[in-house]
């Protein structure tokens, strides 16, 4: 039987304070100016720009939520503070978090959000705000090299040699899937300040050969192709119902005879309940896409079945499902 929240933990859920101490920590780089250093409150006020007095009450937080390190009046970093919350470390993540901060307006309107089903926003942050975007990627890009060669296993594409990264962003699975598959080339499409981002990885991963890059709007735009394989990888949740069903249809299109269609998405159980992770996902779309939503997979087969494709399963739950054109 599943345990009932004391109210303890639901003070915790509803203080949204320990979230915008350490937004605001991430806005202001403390975390940089002190480095690997030890500095009192002073120092890093002076470092930042900050009023020393408010930044000391900041900085103590901090350390309460065990993010910083204090021994007498110095403040320093801890561990997990210096490898990805300092701008110059290579495991730094600080911009995906800046991007969390750059909604929080949006999120202040979820109760006007929820009364009316409108959302507050028109254009995804992405849009207005193109190199915040390229740097979220990037943070992405480090994180997906971790999932994308496991993916790109489990997939067992042996028998396909083109691919189309639909969506693909930095190519973080293209890259992966023609790491894996070394007879297969595949096609990265995407918006084209995007792809700016995707020709560095490629390029650092020695690709440039066998990964191509294709700039358009994938609503509008010709795919190219035919392909092989197709993968379409978190970008459904951006979209409403018909224009992922429409998608869907114009992928097999795309597809050669015995081709794959793999969406990879984060989708709810039947329940709606979960994953738990999910159902907040899904509050956060709401809130922050136009017309964006969390579906099922039920949903994303449907698409695949009304578009023609057969064999339709749930490779992983609420995670993938792949359809293939006879």
């Amino acid at each position: 039987m599943r345990r009932e929240l004391s109210l303890a933990e639901i003070f915790q859920i509803g203080y949204y304070w320990e979230t915008k101490v350490l937004l605001t920590a991430v806005r202001l780089d403390v975390f940089s100016a002190l480095g690997g250093k030890e500095c009192t409150a002073a120092e890093v006020a002076q470092a930042i720009g900050a009023d020393q007095r408010a930044l000391g009450l900041l900085l103590n937080a901090l350390v309460a939520m065990k993010v910083l390190a204090k021994t007498g009046d110095r403040f320093a970093n801890t561990v997990v503070a210096k490898t990805h919350l300092v701008r110059s470390s290579p495991n730094y993540v600080g911009h995906l978090l800046l991007l969390h901060d750059a909604e929080w307006n949006n999120w202040g309107k979820l109760e006007e959000t929820v009364r009316t089903g409108r959302s507050p926003v028109t254009r995804h942050v992405f849009e207005t705000d193109p190199e915040l975007g390229a740097n979220v990627l990037s943070v992405l890009d480090r994180i997906g090299q971790q999932s994308g060669p496991g993916l790109a296993k489990r997939l067992e594409l042996g028998g396909a040699k083109t691919l189309l990264d639909l969506g693909g962003g930095a190519g973080t699975n293209a890259i992966a899937f023609c790491t894996h598959y070394p007879q297969m080339n595949a096609v990265v499409f995407d918006l084209p300040q995007t792809l700016k981002v995707t020709e560095r990885a490629v390029k650092e991963a020695g690709l440039e050969g066998r990964i191509a890059l294709r700039a358009g709007d994938f609503n509008a735009d010709p795919l190219g192709g035919p392909y092989d394989a197709v993968l379409m990888s978190d970008i459904l949740h951006y979209q409403g119902p018909e224009a992922n069903a429409a998608l869907v249809e114009k992928c097999f299109a795309h597809l050669t005879s015995g081709g794959r269609l793999i969406i990879k998405d984060r989708f709810l159980d039947e329940s709606g309940t979960g994953p738990a992770w999910v159902t907040a996902f899904a509050v956060h779309i709401l809130v922050n896409t136009e017309k964006g939503r969390c579906y099922t997979v039920a949903e994303a087969a449907s698409w695949m079945q009304e578009a023609g494709f057969q064999s339709v399963v749930e490779l992983e739950r609420t995670a993938v499902v792949r359809g293939v054109k006879p």
